[in-house]
């Protein structure tokens, strides 16, 4: 069906319309700022848009300031400016926690190799405390109270 030069001036007047308003970021419930949207919102068949139909040009047109907004850092879809942000932390969130769990591992290391150094340690008093108890010339000091008084801790 052929429409008259008048019906395509006012249709591109709606899909310049529509497009302003998408990207403002006044986006309809359950729409995107994508060319389904707009083509819904300016009341125009979606098919128009491609290839070498009479709207193809205003499709172009809407891409490429979707295009240079996000290169300017702006979204004007707020669900996808969510998305991008939930993604940003989600990434931010498991580096931290690979971060967190590398020092677990770091400070359990260190606890083993502490654990195993107080072990030979008091291994190495019971021996020189045993090799003293041959000799007769070394003094034996008083051995420790077992009664504890106060706290332990």
């Amino acid at each position: 069906m052929r429409i008259s030069a008048a019906q395509r001036a006012e249709n591109e007047n709606r899909v310049r319309a529509a497009m302003d308003r998408l990207l403002r970021g006044e986006i309809p419930p359950g729409g995107k700022c994508d060319v389904k949207t707009l083509a819904r919102e300016a009341d125009v068949d979606r098919t128009a848009f491609y290839g070498t139909r009479p709207y193809s040009h205003l499709r172009l047109e809407f891409e490429r300031r979707v295009q240079a907004l996000q290169d300017a850092g702006e979204i004007p879809d707020r669900r996808e400016a969510q998305i991008i942000r939930l993604k940003a932390e989600n990434s931010r969130l498991k580096e931290r926690l690979d971060q967190s769990e590398q020092r677990n591992d770091e400070l359990s290391d260190f606890r083993t190799q502490a654990l195993a150094r107080l072990a030979a340690q008091h291994e190495e008093i019971i021996r020189l405390r045993e090799a003293a108890a041959g000799t007769s010339r070394i003094s034996r000091l008083p051995a420790p109270r077992t009664t504890v008084i106060g706290t332990c801790s």
